[in-house]
């Protein structure tokens, strides 16, 4: 490993602290946040209401939780000769998928004084944001990036099509030292708010990976969001 997640991410132990769950806009229909570092707590997640969606359409990514999250796995060990290699620490600038169109600055944005996770502005043309208690895109381990499907008023947001990523195709972060991390995509899955995998969203991994995370599952009786819509890439440049 050429980068550090030291002070971001440091072993991923989990505190058993149970998280609260704030229920506006989003945040009834998530799962459980990230782990914590040592010696902090986990965060929760909210987000404001971003107007009515259509039924098939979700809103803001803000995961939240609502249990007490698992102990962490173990940081991996060494890794093979034919495992990918992984990039130097450098901040994420921008994010680009060319199969959907999508382009976004990247807002850095971390957990607010209540422990919950920031998420981006919810009105159109609101960027994606990168969470800065996770690795930096290309670093080893998942980099996590959150972004709205839906705007104020029901618009498009500019994570709108990421139903759309199927495997193989590209994610392109541009980092602040003029590297790109380009990543390809393994997989996209559906959570429910009671069953989120938070370690294996949030967990280490052995490789440099990313998540995309966004809002599902739009119940028009309730005008609340049961899921999550997850994501997961994985370095490849």
């Amino acid at each position: 490993m050429t980068g550090s997640t030291t002070g971001r991410r440091g072993g991923l132990l989990a505190s058993a602290a149970t998280a609260v769950l704030l229920a506006t806009g989003c945040a009834a229909g998530s799962g459980d946040g990230p782990p914590a570092a040592s010696g902090s707590t986990s965060p929760a997640a909210s987000s404001s209401a971003t107007g009515t969606p259509s039924p098939t359409s979700s809103s803001t990514a803000a995961p939240s939780p609502t249990g007490t999250p698992p102990a962490a796995r173990a940081t991996p060990t060494a890794a093979p000769e034919d495992r990918p290699a992984v990039l130097d620490a450098s901040e994420p600038v921008s994010l680009t998928v060319p199969s959907t169109g999508t382009r976004s600055e990247l807002l850095h944005l971390g957990l607010r004084e209540d422990g919950s996770l920031e998420v981006p502005p919810e009105g159109p043309g609101s960027p994606a944001s990168w969470y800065t208690g996770s690795p930096t895109p290309g670093e080893r381990g998942p980099a996590v990036l959150l972004g709205h499907v839906n705007a104020t008023g029901g618009g498009p947001g500019v994570f709108a099509d990421l139903r759309q990523l199927a495997p193989g195709d590209r994610i392109e972060v541009a980092r602040e030292n003029g590297s790109t991390a380009v990543f390809a995509v393994d997989r996209g899955e559906q959570y429910g708010k009671d069953d989120f995998p938070t370690l294996e969203v949030y967990g280490n991994t052995a490789d440099a990976e990313l998540r995309l995370i966004t809002c599902d599952g739009y119940d028009p009786a309730t005008g609340e969001f049961d899921d999550n819509y997850v994501v997961y890439a994985s370095l490849v440049s």
